[in-house]
């Protein structure tokens, strides 16, 4: 039960950061930033922060409106 209520608090964190930024660079950074965040809450170690930067590096620029 612990572990779940760490997971979606790091999820809302991380949500809660995914529209910062105006530029694909700043969206994507700050991206990575929350999926490490999340990534390395979840499966406790370094390999799990680092997938979890890659994609939300991902999910960041994917999100960046298009002018």
């Amino acid at each position: 039960m612990r572990k779940i209520i760490i997971t979606a608090s790091a999820g809302f964190m991380a949500l809660s950061l995914a529209a910062c930024g105006t530029t694909v660079t700043e969206r994507a950074a700050t991206g990575a930033l929350g999926g490490a965040v999340v990534g390395g809450a979840v499966s406790g170690d370094v390999g799990g922060a680092a997938v979890g930067a890659a994609v939300g590096g991902v999910a960041g620029a994917a999100t960046t409106p298009r002018r």
